[in-house]
């Protein structure tokens, strides 16, 4: 029997390579994001083991919808990863109470809550895997991304609680923090900032940027059978970086 996935988030960078990697090793792959028409494109390249579903996670409410009518179509749900993140990048004194709720919503509570109405089909089915993406910021005094940075720890301090939980239902959950990852957006971003990514490379062991294929290659590692053994672990996709002087 096929395992079938939920990727937020899954339509681009780190969470489509994430998909792409569950495709090919024959796992049902759902994506899930608000934006028809990138989610229909990844989906056209995916092929026939990727699906879509439309959903703003920011809207709480469908949420439980959203994942009932996944079980209705695939009859269960063995992997969630929660990929999909707002960014903010702005002093911290500048950022509004709104700007900072918006980010704490998609980052933070829509998590919890697609988390916590998965679990409970996985809990009656006996089984599954939740993996949440955190990020470097949550280990960093990164500036001028606080909002984030909070959202971003908190998924770590909640790994590590959902485990202690929902462990003992044979729900195993694990998250990724992905170091700087060669995406569209972080190149783009790097290339403008070229004393940045002196900074960025100098600390790095492994003296380059990952690829979203290396992340993609330990979510698969996580959420597989291999890794039955292992619950709310935090592990670092960085090159060393988070180690490095």
């Amino acid at each position: 029997m096929k395992k079938v996935a939920v990727i937020t988030g899954g339509a681009s960078g780190i969470g489509y390579a994430i998909a792409e990697k569950f495709v090919k090793n024959n796992i049902q792959t759902m994506l899930v994001g608000r934006n028809k028409a990138k989610l229909r494109e990844a989906t056209c390249e995916l092929g026939k083991l990727a699906d879509w579903i439309l959903c703003d996670l920011t809207q709480l409410d469908e949420i439980p919808g959203t994942v009932q009518k996944i079980i209705d179509k695939f009859g269960r749900i063995d992997i969630l990863v929660n990929n999909a993140g707002v960014h903010l990048k702005k002093a911290m004194t500048e950022v509004t109470d709104k700007e900072y709720q918006d980010v704490i919503l998609t980052n933070q509570t829509s998590v919890f809550c697609l988390t916590r109405s998965v679990a409970g089909f996985m809990q009656e089915q006996e089984g599954g895997c939740i993996l949440n993406i955190s990020s470097m910021a949550s280990i960093y005094g990164l500036p001028y991304v606080i909002a984030y940075t909070a959202s971003k720890s908190a998924i770590e301090g909640m790994t590590r609680a959902m485990a202690v939980e929902l462990s003992p239902l044979g729900i195993r959950v694990n998250c990724i923090a992905p170091g700087f990852i060669r995406t569209n957006m972080s190149s783009v971003a790097l290339d403008k900032d070229p004393e940045r990514k002196k900074k960025v490379l100098s600390r790095t062991p492994l003296g380059r940027l990952g690829n979203p294929e290396e992340v993609a290659h330990a979510a698969y590692f996580l959420v597989s059978d291999e890794a039955s053994f292992i619950t709310g672990v935090v592990l670092p996709v960085d090159g060393g970086n988070s180690i490095g002087f």
